[in-house]
């Protein structure tokens, strides 16, 4: 059944409406999200001392802090097809808060690592925000209301590696020692999440007409037969596969580059935490602009060519920006001065940033009933690029200009594949 009353603009200064409640709560809940999903990346300079975490170890936290987001993203697209996205959400952020809390309280590497797998179940917050945003926008601007959500709450990557050094100091100078500062400072971040989710649940719905529940006693909007399953259709389509690797190679990069940043400044341009993490929160905060720009100029050659030029208009942007953001990886990884690195890491984090939201605009169109699975199947590919990177970046024998190499040559071979997507 089509839904109805989707909103054909974005009226950023309108709060009235559920399309624009739903845009401003979808966005801020998943920066608040992104915010303690690695709110302790900026801080791990200060945790791997403390804690006496070898290279390994640290790899191995990288790897346990998207690794659960995978299974996460696949089960929440199921959920939002199942019981909508307002229920869906306020679950994710009041569970999801409980290992943001928890970390603080790690005394060992074990607890540690138990705690940042956790924490991963918040990560599949990005899937109800792009099906929140699906279904309460119309096909002109989906696009562009996607990538901006997810941009702006993907700023919170960004935001917390200046935030967290600075909350972190701020509570040393007021007399707390450090090894309680930092747990404070996630304790802090879990309880803003779990205040968010009440707030979700009271002030958004579902669809433009309402939630679910009602619309479904009211026999307007049917509710999938246990007979269907939404996940089947979405995975019997080779598209959606195609998208999960081309999500993996720009999100996933996107995560790793979010996990690694602040460490790779502070052990191979010998910045302090504070100065690695307003370094790193360079690449972050590009989503204020470029994730839009990538779903903006998806939505413009969408227009053009009837549905079906429109749509490989999409596809031919989303192959030429996985394509730039690969060589831009690859210079980034032979840069040795600071200036160099830092411009480089810009330019290569526009076009990554652009690449997700070509990637996203792109799902809307590939099963409008099984949109949720379609969601979690292309965001868990997100995950899935971040953990296998955090291979490479666990490796003794591998330094990580090196495993940056590497992954820039894994992207340009990903835009290739995407070439292969068709529409009949």
């Amino acid at each position: 059944m089509e839904i109805r009353n989707k909103a054909t603009k974005i009226s950023l200064f309108n709060f009235s409406t559920p399309q624009m409640r739903a845009f401003h709560m979808s966005w801020f809940a998943f920066f608040l999200c992104f915010f303690a999903w690695f709110g302790i990346a900026p801080l791990m300079v200060i945790v791997r001392d403390e804690l006496g975490l070898t290279k390994e170890q640290v790899g191995n936290t990288i790897i346990a802090s998207v690794f659960m987001t995978v299974i996460a993203r696949l089960a929440i697209g199921w959920c939002c097809d199942r019981f909508g996205p307002r229920l869906s959400y306020t679950g994710v952020l009041i569970l999801g808060s409980i290992p943001v809390m928890g970390i603080g309280f790690a005394q060992t590497y074990e607890t540690f690592l138990l705690f940042r797998l956790g924490i991963g179940v918040i990560g599949a917050s990005f899937v109800i925000t792009q099906y929140h945003t699906s279904v309460m926008f119309a096909p002109n601007i989906v696009g562009t209301a996607n990538a901006t959500t997810a941009g702006w709450g993907n700023c919170g990557g960004g935001v917390n590696q200046l935030a967290m050094p600075l909350l972190f100091s701020g509570l040393v100078v007021l007399g707390i020692g450090e090894f309680w500062a930092w747990r404070v400072a996630m304790v802090i971040a879990g309880l803003v999440c779990f205040l968010t989710g009440i707030a979700y649940y009271k002030f958004t719905q579902d669809l433009p007409d309402g939630n679910f529940k009602e619309l479904r006693a009211a026999g307007k909007y049917p509710e999938p037969k246990k007979s269907e399953s939404t996940f089947r259709e979405a995975a019997g389509n080779y598209r959606v596969w195609i998208l999960f690797l081309a999500y993996g190679a720009c999100f996933g990069v996107e995560l790793t580059l979010i996990n690694t940043s602040a460490l790779y400044f502070a052990d191979y341009f010998g910045l302090g935490y504070l100065g690695a993490g307003a370094v790193a929160a360079v690449f972050g905060l590009t989503n204020l602009f470029a994730r839009t720009l990538g779903g903006y100029l998806s939505d413009l050659y969408g227009g053009r060519g009837g549905l079906r030029g429109g749509l490989e208009g999409r596809v031919k942007l989303l192959v030429a920006v996985l394509a730039l953001e690969g060589v831009a990886l690859i210079a980034y990884s032979r840069m040795e001065t600071l200036w160099l690195a830092l411009t480089l890491m810009v330019i290569f984090s526009i076009f990554t940033k652009m690449s997700t939201g070509a990637t996203f605009s792109i799902v809307p169109f590939i099963s409008k009933r099984a949109l949720g699975s379609v969601a979690g199947i292309v965001g868990a590919g997100g995950n899935f690029g971040a953990v296998m990177a955090a291979f490479l970046f666990r490796s003794d024998s591998l330094s990580w200009p090196d495993a940056l190499l590497i992954l820039g040559i894994a992207v340009i071979i990903c835009a290739g594949i995407t070439t292969s997507i068709r529409f009949p």
